[in-house]
């Protein structure tokens, strides 16, 4: 298995929702997605990935992201083995946030 390619967050649009041909996967648990995600992306936390995989078009451009990295890799490691590409966003929400790229609550944009 090759290595997984990784994207700083400076080279990702900061709005999902209207960003053509890409998906953003956010992996984290529920209570990590409501404290803050990306605004367009796709929530599927770690552990339901393989029951969902119907949710990832497989002909976008995929990135996956978590707090900092790790379950991102995990799920791209999986993610490959069943025919997914993808990049993993390098360093995670941690640095979503550190470069003040634009955060949505439950209860709206921060």
């Amino acid at each position: 298995m090759g290595e997984i390619p990784q994207v700083p967050v400076t080279e990702l649009p900061d709005d999902f929702s209207a960003a053509a041909g890409k998906v953003l996967l956010d992996v984290r648990e529920d209570d990590e997605w409501a404290d803050g995600h990306v605004r367009g992306a796709l929530h599927i936390p770690l552990g339901e990935v393989p029951g969902r995989l119907d949710e990832i078009d497989p002909d976008t451009d995929l990135y996956v992201i978590c707090h900092s990295s790790g379950r991102s890799m995990r799920v791209l490691q999986y993610l490959l083995q069943v025919g997914y590409d993808g990049s993993c966003v390098r360093g995670g929400m941690l640095a979503w946030r550190e470069n003040g790229k634009p955060v949505e609550c439950e209860s709206g944009p921060v």
